[in-house]
């Protein structure tokens, strides 16, 4: 977890710079150019001064652009969860194998919790900036911190899914679904489970949206991203076999953050409110998605930089991305940039566990000039992000926005 402001801003500027690349033909073309030759030591002394250098970015001030946080605002959404696991498994329901709801209370006792919730708070606060009732009554906010359960229950079958497959050791401080030997028996089972969770998902929006106007709106939302975010975890497992590194593509690569994450973390959140607050404009829906989503690939090559650079003293998490051989911008920029000899290299120690591989593929990451590179995208990507925000128009609150870009940029910044 994110504990210092300076480490938050290092956060961003990952993202930022290069996320550059994702938004702009041109700056994306600029990747074939010449690749810079700069020494190991200025490498380091440069990626030690980011935050210094952060401070020069055009900034826009929290209490300005974006909504204040009410502090309890997570313990009451926290509040709800025993609701939310009586919903599913209560007394009345399936009496005839208690065996089952018995299991599924233990599943999202153990899943669902210790999590920070950025996604199911999203949606609620999304609501009171888009609320035509600008004092929703407490029923209304009820109703939409479930909405907001409901999409971080599928974040979290998506989490089990993903860590089983990948053979993931740690989420959220505990082992792993799958590796908790007391309760499951092998990995098959996780997997069962994880759909178990997303199929709750259907039971709570029956329960408590069927007769609402935007049920049938939320409950093709859910089918449809659940659907792309499968896609992407697909993508995912595929690019990552590939020992040639011929699939690292940055095509490749946004196309695996667009359907893996941007679409349930950024878009999502505010589709749900939009249509519980009674929005149904196409234009309206499409303007906040072309904005959120680029927000997505922001963030995760924020997330990517700082898989590879963070340090996990201040993170709370050790990056594995080398180790795992995943398809990052760090990754796919340095085969741009890489000669046959350097190829060469990344392709016998990319996806390697020995650490003197891992060491060789961050190593030639600074002789590339990554580090430099991705500051200078973080500063390009982060003003084109503030004047997207500002041409928003159909009655979209620019604060809704900058809340977002706060999260990623600003002193609030955190890994979802």
């Amino acid at each position: 977890m994110i504990t210092t402001r300076s480490a938050r801003r290092l956060l961003f500027q990952s993202s930022s710079a290069a996320a550059g690349i994702l938004l702009h033909s041109k700056v994306l073309g600029s990747l074939d150019c010449p690749r810079p030759r700069i020494s190991e030591c200025h490498q380091a002394q440069a990626y030690r001064h980011n935050n210094h250098l952060a401070r020069q970015v055009p900034w826009v001030s929290p209490s300005e652009q974006s909504p204040t946080l009410d502090k309890t605002d997570l313990l009451e959404f926290n509040k709800v969860f025993p609701d939310i696991v009586r919903d599913l498994t209560g007394t009345g329901r399936h009496l005839d194998i208690p065996r089952a709801t018995k299991w599924f209370a233990k599943v999202l006792q153990y899943n669902m919790t210790g999590g920070k919730r950025n996604r199911g708070l999203a949606v609620l606060q999304s609501y009171r900036l888009l609320a035509k009732n600008q004092n929703p009554s407490r029923e209304e906010l009820h109703l939409v911190t479930i909405m907001g359960w409901c999409l971080e229950m599928l974040h979290t079958s998506l989490l089990m899914t993903q860590d089983t497959v990948e053979q993931a050791d740690t989420r959220r401080g505990k082992p792993c679904w799958y590796l908790a030997s007391d309760l499951v028996s092998n990995a098959g089972v996780a997997l069962n489970d994880a759909s178990f969770v997303e199929t709750g998902i259907y039971q709570l929006l029956k329960i408590h949206f069927k007769d609402k106007p935007y049920y049938v709106d939320v409950l093709e939302l859910f089918h449809d991203v659940s659907h792309k975010a499968i896609m992407g975890q697909v993508m995912d497992t595929e690019t990552r076999a590939d020992r040639s590194l011929q699939q690292f593509t940055m095509e490749r690569y946004k196309l695996i953050t667009k359907y893996r994450t941007a679409y349930h973390t950024f878009q999502m959140p505010v589709s749900l409110a939009l249509y519980m607050a009674g929005i149904r404009d196409e234009e309206t829906h499409r303007q906040a998605k072309t904005i959120l989503m680029e927000m997505g690939q922001f963030y995760q090559v924020l997330a990517d930089s700082l898989n590879c650079y963070g340090d996990p003293e201040i993170t709370g998490r050790v990056g594995t991305d080398v180790e795992d051989g995943k398809c990052t911008w760090l990754s796919v920029v340095a085969l741009q940039r890489a000669s046959e000899s350097q190829l060469q290299m990344l392709q016998e120690c990319y996806g390697s566990k020995h650490p003197e591989n891992v060491a060789k593929v961050k190593q030639l990451y600074n002789i590339l000039g990554l580090p430099l590179t991705y500051k200078t995208y973080e500063e390009q990507t982060y003003a084109l992000l503030c004047t997207q925000i500002q041409q928003i128009t159909r009655g979209l609150p620019h604060k809704l926005f900058f809340n977002f870009l706060q999260k990623v940029y600003g002193k609030d910044a955190y890994i979802l």
